[in-house]
């Protein structure tokens, strides 16, 4: 069986949330399936396996809970990007675009050194405006972004192109269509 079939099976699509027209993709079924969830972290982990890696930055919040069992097993610190305010010490943030609005992305200023490989982590890639603004938050703090990885990818949204077009290679275990 193909990973993205035996993951896809793990993966909860509720229509119409967080509005009409909208198929969310939850993952939470997928982290409360130990099989399944230690299917994706492997395949998450795999490229880079035996290769340096020093930190490992997840995007708030679903990307804490699978950054953090990538950077464990990759013997790698861990880096949580949150949303403006949720951090305690000097930080470095960035504005991005939403559907409807605009917020601010956030990480400690020393969160990594000039030049450390750091892997972005989260669950879903969409229309790829957070995504994109962690990279370049990631970039503003001297990261060397080496890869960008998702459990899923909404391909028609496009937004694995504005992550490849910052020269990021990006990695995901599944597909779906819509939105």
């Amino acid at each position: 069986m193909s990973l993205s079939q035996d993951l896809r099976g793990s993966i909860r699509s509720i229509p119409d949330y967080p509005k009409p027209g909208i198929v969310f993709r939850d993952i939470t079924t997928l982290l409360g399936d130990a099989r399944a969830f230690r299917r994706a972290i492997d395949e998450l982990v795999q490229p880079w396996a035996g290769t340096k890696i020093d930190k490992v930055a997840g995007i708030e919040a679903r990307g804490f809970i699978l950054g953090g069992a990538v950077a464990h097993q990759l013997s790698a610190g861990f880096v949580p990007l949150r949303k403006k305010g949720k951090l305690p010490h000097t930080t470095v943030s960035v504005a991005y675009s939403l559907e409807y609005g605009v917020d601010e992305m956030e990480v400690h200023s020393d969160a990594v050194q000039a030049g450390e490989r750091v892997i972005l982590i989260d669950d879903l890639i969409a229309t790829g405006g957070t995504a994109e603004a962690a990279v370049r938050l990631l970039q503003q703090i001297g990261a060397d972004v080496v890869a960008a990885c998702f459990v899923i990818d909404l391909p028609e949204l496009k937004g694995a192109d504005k992550i490849k077009a910052l020269g990021v290679p990006v990695r995901t275990l599944m597909e779906f269509e819509g939105h």
